[in-house]
Parts: C-alpha cells; structure tokens; sequence
C-alpha cells in the first residue's frame, strides 16, 4: 500500500465526523455547484458526486433539494472557496480549506486563531508545495474486477493508487483527473459512494505526545469554524 493508503487510514475520514458541520459544508458545496453548473444533475457533473456524497453522509434528501432550491435564489449569498496556509508551533504545516460568503471575515478569524495558539499565518504558496493535491473516489467494487484490474483500466486517467475496502474499491488521482474518472466510472456504470479533494502532505513531522496536544488546540479551534470545511497538516 502507497502514501494515499496510509494517509487514509490514519485520517478516517475525521471530516464526516460532525453530522451537523457536513451538512453545513455540504450545503455550501451544493450552493457553488448550482451557481456555476446549474440546478439539474444531469447537466452538472460535479452537482451529480456532492449528492452522492450526501447520501454516503446520511444528510436527509429533501435538505439535499432545499439546497438546490435555496441556490436558485436571488438572495443566496454567494460562497467562495479560500485556501489559507501557515504553521502551527513546532513547524507544522497547515492548510485550511474554508467555504465563505465573507472573506474579511474568514480571513480575520483563521488568522486569529494561528496567533492566539502559536502558529504563523503564511502567505499564499508558503505552504501548499509541500502536500499533492489529490481527488479521491470511493466506487462501489464490481463482482470479478480486482483492485489491480481496475488500476489497469484507468492508470492512464490519473489513476496513482487503487486499494479495496470492504466492498468498495478507493481511488487516488491526480487533482485535474476528477472529471475524467467521474467520466469513466458513469460510462462503465459503476456507482459512486462519494469523491471528495484530498491533500497529502509529501512527509510528515514527529512530535511527542505533548507536542502534539499543543497543536491539536490549534487544529481543533481551526475546525470549529463554521466557515472552515477541512484542515490538512503533516504532523504524523
């Protein structure tokens, strides 16, 4: 198993773990999906995956459809994605994905919170190399196709890393190879669970458990945010 894999399995998906605070991001993802694709799913691929993704997360159907409807509005406000970098104490890498309707707000507070618990608030690019920038896919795994031959079938689509879990097969890829991969499994009638952006750090720092409480303050106040929807470092 590669990077992807290991990454995975330390991270559990820590970002579904508030019910509440994925639908909120989910909302938001579905709001920016409408505006620059349009309300129906079969015109607007990437709105098709995030309501995938919502029924993977268990978010209620008609709170899926009042999203859409609500993104329709005139006076929905309108979300922009915003990457904010920087280091948490002892050097940790830190990147912060948030969705915001105001980013003097956003700004102001994930800056604040950098300083309040000992961390350095970067420029744009300060931090970003150092982690790849994957999207991810989790397909149902069809009877008689193996991890490996599927790997076969989309290596030359981006495809970097193919593992199974339980009855679902994981795909890492390139970033700019999402909508190929989207392509490829509707086309080949595979269902899609969820597909999400992950970003991998490139190595990781060790820290000793105290260490590691002390930015954990850090990433926690980070995630409470309501704007914030991920926060990725490589503190292992």
């Amino acid at each position: 198993m590669g990077r992807a894999f290991e990454f995975r399995k330390a991270r559990k998906m820590k970002r579904w773990g508030n019910m509440a605070k994925t639908f909120t991001r989910l909302g938001k993802d579905i709001s920016i999906a409408v505006k620059t694709g349009g309300p129906d799913p079969k015109n607007n691929a990437r709105l098709r995956v995030l309501m995938q993704n919502a029924k993977a997360a268990n978010m209620p159907k008609d709170n899926v459809e009042r999203a859409i409807k609500k993104a329709t509005s005139k006076d929905q406000a309108d979300y922009k994605e915003v990457l904010y970098e920087g280091y948490g104490p002892y050097g940790v890498a830190i990147l912060v994905e948030t969705s915001t309707d105001n980013t003097t707000r956003t700004v102001a507070n994930v800056r604040s919170y950098f300083t309040k618990f000992g961390g350095t608030f970067g420029t744009f690019g300060s931090v970003s190399f150092m982690f790849d920038h994957n999207c991810i896919f989790k397909v149902k795994t069809k009877p008689g196709m193996a991890a490996e031959d599927l790997e076969l079938e989309i290596i030359d689509y981006g495809a970097q890393e193919v593992f199974e879990e339980d009855d679902c097969t994981i795909v890492y890829a390139e970033f700019e190879a999402f909508g190929s991969l989207q392509k490829y499994f509707e086309e080949n009638e595979f269902e899609i669970v969820s597909a999400d952006f992950e970003r991998i750090p490139s190595d990781f720092k060790e820290l000793n458990p105290e260490q590691t409480a002390e930015v954990d303050k850090l990433l926690n106040r980070l995630e409470d945010d309501d704007d914030v929807n991920v926060v990725f470092h490589n503190m292992k």
